[in-house]
């Protein structure tokens, strides 16, 4: 993968255009008045990843959109929860100011941004990413993203995103650990209306949720298991949760596990 800069680039996009690729096993090249098109020829590579004033944004051969950080729908779900409406992640994880919360598959980070923004100040939302060039996207957009609101942004800095496995992770945890424990897959049947996660499918870990991972994830859990999946995927009968039923005019739908332990 190369990794570049704008065409007029500050100093500090360029000297962090170099640590990405440091950081990711890539080639810092600099830009010049080349286009992204001419380094993915002349170097062979399918991705340029590179910086600028508005954040990191990934070029893909085979993609018409790059991909960069937004909180695209959890903004405006942010915005209606602080007008004191109701949103369905929040009331199906039931989760409270103050709770703990593990997300175990980032994406974009935007299920994470409701959650800490619902847990407040006093709550933690810990969420995972496996595959580095998406955690370096997400990561630096939750420390510079600006929403307008001091309390959104604050919820965003409040995310602590880490680089690993779910499940190697979850496994490293002690058992009744977090309040709730969230899987966000990719889901196993694509929403096609939903034209804004077309450039994360090309980067995001593609594999399905395990049984390993969801016993795991019941282990570490105070209270509640949840996934988000399509509702015709079969994956809530598959993985043993509880299909709640979604708006009839909505593909995506929520599964639980209430916990339990003794």
């Amino acid at each position: 993968m190369i990794v570049t800069t704008g065409m007029k680039p500050t100093d500090e996009e360029t000297a962090q255009a170099k640590a990405l690729a440091r950081e990711l096993g890539g080639r810092y090249v600099p830009r010049g008045n080349a286009t992204l098109a001419s380094f993915m020829r002349r170097y062979d590579s399918k991705q340029v990843l590179v910086t600028g004033p508005d954040g990191l944004r990934l070029h893909t051969a085979d993609g018409d959109q790059p991909l960069r950080y937004h909180p695209g729908m959890a903004l405006v779900r942010v915005k209606r929860l602080r007008e004191g409406a109701r949103d369905p992640l929040v009331e199906i994880s039931g989760v409270r100011p103050g709770d703990s919360i593990l997300d175990c598959t980032a994406g974009l980070a935007g299920d994470s941004f409701v959650f800490s923004f619902a847990a407040g100040p006093a709550g933690r939302v810990v969420a995972l990413e496996s595959e580095p060039v998406l955690h370096a996207i997400v990561r630096e957009g939750l420390r510079t993203y600006r929403t307008g609101m001091v309390d959104a942004d604050a919820a965003l800095r409040r995310i602590e995103l880490i680089r690993a496995d779910h499940a190697e992770y979850l496994s490293s945890l002690p058992k009744n650990s977090v309040d709730i424990v969230y899987f966000d897959p990719m889901f196993r049947i694509p929403v096609y209306e939903s034209s804004s996660m077309e450039p994360l499918r090309g980067v995001a870990n593609p594999a399905p949720l395990s049984h390993e991972a969801v016993r795991e994830a019941r282990r570490v859990a105070r209270r509640v298991v949840v996934l988000k999946e399509n509702r015709d995927s079969g994956e809530f009968e598959r993985l043993g949760f509880t299909w709640v039923k979604p708006k009839k005019t909505s593909a995506v739908a929520y599964g639980v596990i209430r916990v339990e332990h003794h």
